[in-house]
Formats: C-alpha cells, structure tokens, sequence
C-alpha cells in the first residue's frame, strides 16, 4: 500500500512546509477510525490557504483519503477535541515522513500529557458538561424526559472524558472502556441509565441526583484552568475580557454557563460597577479570596 501511496506524498514531502505525513490503516472492515477508507494518508503543514485539505482517491481496489491540516488547526483539534481520532492517527499510524523529528516529539508530548494541557482539556469538558446537565435538568424540569434522556447521556461522555483525562490519558473513542478501569462509579450511572428496568423519568430523577454530586465533588479541578487565569490580575474581570483571553477563548458558548455556575457555588464573585444608566450596572467577575 505504502509503494502505492508514494506518488501522492513524495513531491509534498520534499516541501519545507511539510512537518510529517502519516498512513493509517483500516483495522476492521466498518473502521469509523478511516471513515470506511482503507487507508488514511495524513500530512501535516505549517500553513495553507484552508486549515484543511481532503481528497479522496482510488487505486487498484483500494480507496484512500489524504487528509492535510495545518499545525494550527491540528493544535485546536487536540485541545478542544472536536477530532478525536487524530490522537490515535498521531500516536498509531505508522511515519512516512518526519521533518526535524517533528511528530516523534508531539507523538511525546501526546502520551506525556503535561499538567497544563491537562488542565486546558478538562476545563473545557467541565464547561461542556454544566452545560448539558443543567439544560438536561430543565428539560426533565418540563417533563420533556427524552430531551432530557439525551442531555444526560452527553453530560454523562463529557463527566468520563473529563475523569479519563484528570488520571492522565488522552479520551480514545472507546471512553466506556477506559472509563469502566479508571471511574467504575461513573460507568455504573451510565450503565443504570441505558439499562436500568425503572421507568425513563425515575431513572432520569436518580441520574440527575448522582450527577450533581460527581459535578460538584470535581468542581475545584474543573475551574482550576479559568481561576488560575483569572488571578493574572487583581482587578475584575468583563466578561468580554474574560472571553477573548487567548487560554479561555477556547471554552467559547460555554464560558457563559461556566462561569455562572461557578459565582453560584461561590467560586467566583460578581462586582458591579456604574453605568450612565441609573440603577444599571455592569457585572465583572473576580476569583473569590
């Protein structure tokens, strides 16, 4: 496969701008992994005019994608983990191309996981998952139980990614079995809820129950990533601030939710300060103590 391959990469691999390229291979006949490719060329690239580049290809019996993103956007993808394959893609597939040890040092950095980008992904799975709880808590508020029954169930993805990534390991698409070893309690309420015998609003009524637990008891290292920006500065902080921070820029839509759940459990303090309105206030955010 790889003989075949090499018309595709080889001319981009002698380009500076090319930092690696990758071949993935299907694994099972079905394999989501390769989007049912047999097999995935992935280039990686300082810069192009799109921070992605696809195109499909057919060779003998064989179909292949070549896939090209540039650092930027590879960066985002494992940060917000919007494209959770490329993990394995980087740490599985085997080096066609490697300039300056480049992907040997981010195939590194990957299963070292670092404190700090620790603590950028869970506080963005924490955001995630306050949002989804607390809409999925209003739906079965309003008797809407299969709204609410798929709410939980994507609260319930962010809580085991978010424990998944608190132990150190990167969340693989098969989170239910890393979360089974490492959060047996979180794979029990997962288990009840798609299991359970009890009728959907009963089940729904003990789930939401738990889970506001497991929310809270992981609040102090769900917002530890926003507070430690917060305390940069001693004055407090606009929300406009707040979300154009180049770290909490990347929490986006959810920063709102988070940040307002965090003033609720006193984590955070609100200050008003005067407008030309009278009786009209802004609100600016401070870490408490």
């Amino acid at each position: 496969m790889e003989d075949l391959l090499r018309p595709i990469y080889q001319e981009r691999a002698s380009q500076s701008n090319t930092q690696g390229i990758l071949m993935i291979e299907k694994k099972n006949p079905i394999s989501p992994n390769t989007d049912k490719f047999d097999v995935i060329l992935f280039m990686i690239v300082r810069e192009q005019e799109v921070p992605l580049f696809v195109k499909h290809y057919e060779l003998q019996d064989k179909k292949a994608a070549l896939y090209i993103a540039t650092i930027e956007q590879l960066h985002e993808w494992i940060t917000i983990g919007t494209n959770r394959r490329v993990i394995d893609w980087i740490i599985n597939g085997k080096v066609l191309f490697d300039r300056n040890e480049y992907i040997h040092l981010l195939r590194g950095k990957l299963l070292d996981f670092p404190l700090e980008d620790r603590k950028l992904k869970i506080g963005i799975e924490f955001s995630k998952l306050i949002r989804r709880y607390l809409e999925g808590k209003d739906f079965f508020d309003s008797k809407h139980y299969l709204d609410a029954y798929n709410h939980i169930v994507h609260s319930l993805h962010h809580l085991a990614r978010l424990a998944v990534i608190d132990h150190g390991f990167h969340p693989e698409l098969t989170v239910w079995s890393q979360v089974k070893k490492i959060e047996p309690e979180i794979y029990k309420l997962y288990e009840e809820l798609i299991a359970g015998e009890e009728p959907i609003d009963k089940r729904l009524e003990l789930l939401f129950l738990a889970s506001e637990f497991l929310i809270y008891s992981r609040t102090k290292t769900g917002a530890k990533h926003l507070l430690e920006a917060m305390v940069e500065k001693e004055d407090a902080w606009s929300y406009h601030e707040l979300l154009h921070h180049p770290e909490l820029s990347k929490y986006s839509v959810d920063l709102s939710v988070l940040v307002g759940y965090l003033v609720e459990k006193g984590y955070i303090e609100v200050e008003q300060v005067e407008t030309k309105g009278k009786g009209v206030y802004h609100r600016k955010y401070k870490v408490v103590g």
